[in-house]
């Protein structure tokens, strides 16, 4: 897509810009997002009780959101591993490495229903990759099994699945999560 807001408003074609998520509004817009993919995907699987501090998350390193036409229609975070993040430790047992201490949790993704065919969470992953790669750290991700066009998003750009494991989230929901991790550079 260009980035050439001129050019595009000449030819029709939609503008298309990534950028750090900044503040109150960016947030809201994010969870406004986020309600709509819940809606249609059941993204996230618990709707959280506060939406915006759970996009804020905890040692975070950065957010990033992804505009169409000036409007927030997708959004990615990276973070520390946190407790239950399965995924670092898999990656680290198979790097001879301290999974905690060697990578970086790509997490919250997701990309507005009528704003997907643009390649956009293919774009905000690259986004999250390059940071964690910035920070000598290696980006994982987990996913809920149910979710299977991320999953196949992941493999498509050479994610490599390292295991399948089950957690409870609550008492009595046992979840199925595909463990990932990015591809070596």
């Amino acid at each position: 897509m260009r980035r050439d807001r001129a050019a595009d408003a000449a030819d029709g074609h939609p503008v298309l810009r990534l950028r750090e998520r900044s503040g109150q509004r960016d947030l809201e817009a994010c969870v406004g997002v986020l309600a709509a993919v819940h809606k249609a995907d059941g993204y996230p699987v618990n709707w959280p009780s506060e939406p915006g501090g759970w996009l804020e998350g905890v040692d975070a390193f950065g957010a990033w959101v992804a505009e169409l036409d000036g409007r927030v229609v997708g959004h990615v975070g990276l973070s520390r591993p946190g407790a239950g993040d399965e995924a670092p430790v898999l990656w680290g047992e198979r790097a001879g490495v301290e999974g905690a201490d060697a990578t970086a949790v790509v997490s919250r993704l997701f990309v507005a229903p009528d704003a997907r065919g643009h390649g956009i969470g293919a774009l905000l992953m690259g986004r999250a990759v390059r940071e964690a790669r910035a920070r000598g750290l290696h980006p994982v991700l987990d996913v809920v099994s149910t979710d299977a066009s991320a999953a196949a998003l992941y493999e498509r750009m050479g994610w490599q699945l390292l295991a399948v494991v089950e957690q409870e989230w609550e008492p009595g929901q046992r979840i199925a999560l595909h463990c990932y991790a990015a591809p070596a550079e």
